[in-house]
Formats: C-alpha cells, sequence, structure tokens
C-alpha cells in the first residue's frame, strides 16, 4: 500500500486519548500512514506530528477571545490541509461545535471526513444531523441505540463500543479500599458525587449532604464519602463527612449505593454494577433550554441504553435532600429494588457489548484506504 495520510482533529482531553488509541492501533496495522493532528500530550506521545496543540481549543466559555481564536485556528487547518498536507481522510473526534464547521469546510474541498464520537444528537439538538448527513461520510457511535437516528437518514454507521469498556479500571479491592480510609467494614458505604464543575457544587453539595443527614438519622448501619474531582480546589467542599480527592473509580467500586450529579459517570457506575439515583439541579435558563432542545425523556444513560426507568432521577425541583434520602434508604433496604435496578446495571453491560472502539474505528479506516 502507498502511504496513506491521515489527519485527526481533538479539541479536549478525552478526544485526545481516545484519538491516540487510533493512532496506535493504525501503526499496528501498517507503517505506511502519515498522520497528524491537533491533539494533547496522549497524541504527542504517539509520535505524531502535531499541527496544533488543543489547549486554547479547550477554553471554558464562549467569550468572543476563544470564538476569535477557533476562527482562526479553523482558517488555519483548512489551509493547511488543503494546500499542505493533503489528506486522504480526517477523522473528527468529538467537539461538536468546532468539528461540525469544519467538516462544512473540508466536504466543499473534497476531503473525506470520518466523526468518531458525534455529537449526541439522540439528547438534544437533533438538526445537527443534517449537517452530519452532508459533511461526513461515516459516523462511530459509542452507544449502540445511536446508529437508528443515523441510518434512518441514510449515513454510513458503525457502532464502535463505548471507550469505558476497555478503559475502566477493575474494581477496587472493598477491604484494602476501607482499611486506606479508616472505613468501618460493619456499615454500608454511600459515595456521593456532586459533580467536577463548580456550578454542579453550588446547586448541589448541599442537596446531596442534607441527604446524608436524613439517611443517617434513619439507619445506624451508614457511612458517607464524598468524591472530590481532581480538578477541583481541596476546599471546595465545606463539610464534616469524609471527602476523598481522585479516586472516583475505587469509590464507585466500593461503595453500597451512590448519589451521582447527572452525567457519565452514572455509566461507570453501571458498569461497576453498583446501585445508584442521579440528580442535576442548574439555573432555570440552562434547563429551560434544555427542555426546548431535547428529544429525550430521560437523563441517565442507564434509562437510555435499557430503555427503562431503573435508575431514579431527580432534576431541577425534584432533587431535594428527601427525596433522594427516600429512594437510598429503599435501595439499602429493600431486596428487591435493589437486585431490579442490578439486573438493568448487568443489562446496560451486555448491551454495550465488549467492542474496543479504538481497534474498530482503526480497523475500518485502513479498509476505507486500502479498498477506496
Amino acid at each position: 500500500m502507498s502511504q496513506k495520510k491521515i489527519f485527526i482533529i481533538t479539541g479536549d482531553y478525552s478526544g485526545d486519548k481516545h484519538a491516540s488509541g487510533v493512532v496506535k492501533e493504525l501503526k499496528k496495522i501498517s507503517d505506511d500512514y502519515i498522520i497528524e493532528g491537533i491533539g494533547g500530550i496522549n497524541l504527542e506521545q504517539t509520535g505524531i506530528k502535531l499541527f496544533s496543540n488543543q489547549n486554547k481549543m479547550n477554553a471554558m466559555g464562549m467569550t468572543p477571545k476563544t470564538v476569535i481564536e477557533h476562527f482562526t485556528l479553523g482558517k488555519r487547518i483548512v489551509n493547511y490541509l488543503k494546500n499542505d498536507f493533503k489528506p486522504d481522510l480526517v477523522l473528527l473526534v468529538d467537539y461538536g461545535a468546532f468539528n461540525l464547521a469544519i467538516s462544512k469546510v473540508l466536504k466543499k474541498e473534497g476531503i473525506k471526513t470520518f466523526y468518531f464520537i458525534p455529537p449526541q444528537i439522540w439528547a438534544s439538538r437533533k438538526w445537527r444531523l443534517k449537517t452530519i448527513k452532508k459533511n461526513i461520510e461515516r459516523v462511530f457511535t459509542i452507544f449502540p441505540f445511536e446508529n437508528k437516528f443515523y441510518e434512518k437518514e441514510g449515513i454510513k454507521t458503525t457502532y464502535s463500543g463505548h471507550p469505558l469498556i476497555k478503559e475502566l479500571p477493575a474494581p477496587v479491592n472493598r477491604q484494602d479500599f476501607f482499611k486506606k480510609h479508616n472505613l468501618d467494614l460493619n456499615k454500608k458505604l454511600i459515595g456521593i458525587f456532586p459533580g467536577s464543575r463548580m456550578f454542579e457544587i453550588k446547586y448541589l453539595f448541599k442537596i446531596f449532604e442534607g441527604a446524608a443527614k436524613l439517611i443517617e438519622k434513619r439507619l445506624s448501619d451508614v457511612q458517607f464519602v464524598f468524591s472530590l474531582s481532581e480538578n477541583l480546589k481541596d476546599d471546595a467542599y465545606k463539610t464534616s463527612y469524609k471527602v476523598i480527592k481522585g479516586e472516583n473509580h475505587a469509590l464507585l467500586s466500593a461503595s453500597d449505593a451512590l448519589i451521582l450529579a447527572s452525567g457519565t459517570v452514572a455509566l461507570e457506575a453501571a458498569l461497576y454494577k453498583t446501585p445508584m439515583i442521579i440528580a442535576y439541579k442548574g439555573p432555570f435558563l440552562f434547563y429551560l433550554i434544555y427542555l426546548l432542545v431535547r428529544t429525550i425523556d430521560k437523563a441517565c444513560l442507564v434509562n437510555i441504553i435499557t430503555g427503562k426507568n431503573a435508575v431514579p432521577e431527580f432534576l431541577m425541583y425534584d432533587a431535594t435532600s428527601k427525596k433522594i434520602a427516600d429512594k437510598i434508604i429503599e435501595i439499602l433496604t429493600d431486596e428487591n429494588i435493589r437486585n431490579k435496578q442490578i439486573e438493568a446495571l448487568i443489562e446496560t453491560k451486555a448491551l454495550l457489548g465488549d467492542k474496543h472502539c479504538v481497534e474498530v474505528v482503526a480497523k475500518k479506516i485502513n479498509e476505507e484506504l486500502t479498498n477506496g
């Protein structure tokens, strides 16, 4: 095979990490690929040439400064691809707003474009399907239910499997974890995750702390640990409860029940088969916008994947300490309720399958560039 050129565009740390896995798999397949891209430490460590570091792309908020920087970078990328690098294929990874915008220009230039971890059009902003249909030649989905949305529009779609299937650390040894953090093995552990962003902490922390206080008034054999995300300051929480920083996966797997801010953490908990509730609360305007653009009526990935209401969801004004406490107590004391949810968590893992997503993407790219 003559040398083929691939350009990869990522915009944040997770995209960079997944893209680096694809590069590693491509290198296993063939030494003939010339790969460049935009990424961070993970792509850099694969040895490929970076056109630009993604640091500026990952800036928080759409300020005039970041908009200008994104626009300028987009022009530079297109000029480079069109006039210098001339890739056989561009792989977009996540980072929807920027990558969808640049896909329009790539299409005009006749550059073949694939998308790995596309925007979650199944959750909101379904109109993005038009842009994807017009400009993207193949989409690699990470949830099995996504395919129907793309295939209905005639978009070539491959279910690659979810990155967590292969990336999630093994469950921690419960006894070792309890000993390390001076926890009581005779008491049930409730792990509490108020979120990884300060605005989430602002809206959810006091509600979750209030739930813990209500639970311990009614149950004597419980203990609580708050998880503190590594990106937050050590004093982000003001609480008398135990706080552990940077051990999310260990706490998820060692807990008997979980109180979670809505997000990917619920899927991680599901893969550990740990029963949970999820909650979300934020500014009313944000919630109103969410109601206007959403395309499904479920928030928890477990419920979306299985099509069931297995994990209790407490959103906005439903997110009260009492409602959360009542449901956690049910999960801890009613075996039927607990086991029913665990069955759904097991089903979630089965539906996701055991595909290694980066391997699937690399093989399909190789197939495309080899067979034309």
